[in-house]
């Protein structure tokens, strides 16, 4: 069998065809498959100010300082601090949030915790979950896998991209458009269609050449592909709304305590992902909000970072609303590890390794729901994987694992070819989303 037949089985696999390179716009609205959003709160947040909270224990160091004249509150079946701005964020969404605690990083290592929390392996090598689902649901859109930064490993898979500029994409997208924000055109229209037509031409001759080697066939196929969704990418870039419409970076101000000034543009980077979700360019993004490594003054710092993060979540699921794709959604919220239970000589917190996942999606049986246990000073405790009630003598501890498995499974993705080529061997099945 000739290369060039190969080829042709390739690209028709890919829903590709050899002549003409186009693949009509995905419509969101008629497909059912999840959109996967996970957030990483980047540095270590503090569970125990949110979704385990802690009150002080008599004859111990303190652990919160809300907790001196605060109770821990309660919305539905989740417990939660009043502190930041958990309060309306726990009573809007309770009814759509599985809030997992009790989870061992097994490090207080920034980098491992990192790995660990987001890819389920405490070592280099393995994906992301929003890249396995990105390589199975959407592996051949123009931007399957976006990312804002943070961990956002492949494992060869899929390809992410960073999206941090929208002008840069405008411009891959429209490039016969002027730069200038202006509606004017490099070219005329009859001019730019002559210009795909020879480039598509170009790319048939290309890929049916036989005296390629295999790596060079494949490369050229993916050219054809990417080709193919130009329309779709198009589309992505019109929608996005112009520079003075997108969201602002948010700023903090200086905070009193600390001095320091944080910064976030969660918001955009929301306000963009719902967007690719809604043009069907792309089904999972990772977005990331920086500073929660508090390690002097928590809690003011902390009280504005939980804030920012919440607020932004609620965002996300509103503008999702909005643009029709909210019933698809699930979110995932996590961080490197959790921070200690008690705070240090400059009123911070340091690295804990024990942290907490919340899993939230719209109109599920599994919601308005926490497990895991952890005892009052924050240490993990054994859990049964079937009856998720703490277990010391057939229990285990949570770790990433469990839960990435159990994503993995719960998303469709768990027996996929790139899930199998990076397993869970030896890891139990916790019934989280029974």
């Amino acid at each position: 069998m000739k290369r060039r037949t190969i080829l042709k089985g390739l690209l028709a696999g890919s829903g590709v065809a050899v002549s003409g390179f186009r693949i009509p716009l995905a419509q969101t609205s008629d497909d059912t498959s999840k959109l996967f959003v996970f957030v990483q709160a980047d540095g270590g947040w503090d569970p125990t100010s949110f979704c385990d909270p802690k009150a002080n224990t008599p004859g111990e160091r303190v652990i919160n300082h809300w907790a001196e004249n605060n109770e821990i509150q309660q919305a539905g079946n989740i417990t939660y601090a009043p502190f930041a701005n958990n309060a309306s964020f726990f009573e809007k969404y309770h009814d759509r949030m599985l809030v997992i605690n009790g989870v061992d990083a097994q490090t207080n290592s920034h980098t491992v915790g990192v790995v660990h929390n987001w890819s389920g392996r405490n070592s280099e090598g393995y994906p992301s979950t929003s890249a396995l689902l990105a390589a199975h649901y959407g592996n051949e859109l123009p931007i399957s896998y976006l990312s804002f930064g943070g961990f956002s490993d492949t494992g060869g898979q899929v390809r992410y991209t960073r999206l941090n500029n929208p002008d840069l994409l405008r411009n891959i997208a429209r490039p016969q458009k002027s730069r200038d924000g202006s509606v004017r055109s490099y070219l005329a229209d009859n001019e730019w269609q002559a210009i795909l037509e020879r480039q598509t031409a170009d790319t048939e001759r290309l890929i049916s050449e036989d005296s390629l080697l295999t790596a060079d066939l494949r490369n050229r196929m993916f050219y054809g592909t990417a080709m193919a969704t130009v329309d779709a990418l198009a589309a992505y870039a019109d929608a996005i709304p112009s520079r003075s419409d997108l969201e602002p970076r948010e700023q903090s101000g200086a905070i009193p305590e600390s001095g320091r000034n944080y910064r976030s543009n969660l918001r955009r980077q929301v306000q963009l992902t719902v967007l690719a979700f809604k043009s069907g360019v792309s089904v999972s993004a990772d977005l990331r909000l920086g500073g929660f490594d508090t390690h002097a003054y928590h809690d003011p710092d902390h009280e504005w970072l939980l804030g920012n993060l919440t607020d932004s979540v609620d965002y996300l699921w509103d503008y999702a609303e909005e643009h029709g794709v909210a019933d698809r959604l699930v979110v995932v919220m996590g961080s490197d590890f959790g921070r200690t239970n008690f705070y240090n000589a400059q009123d911070g917190k340091d690295h804990w390794p024990i942290g907490s996942f919340v899993v939230m999606e719209k109109n599920q049986t599994w919601t308005d729901r926490a497990l895991g246990v952890t005892d009052d000073l924050h240490f993990a405790q054994k859990v049964n994987p079937e009856t998720l009630e703490r277990d010391d003598t057939n229990g285990t501890i949570i770790y990433p694992k469990h839960v990435h498995k159990a994503l993995r499974a719960y998303l469709g993705i768990g027996e996929t070819e790139g899930s199998q080529r990076f397993p869970f061997n030896n890891t139990e099945d916790f019934a989280f989303f029974a």
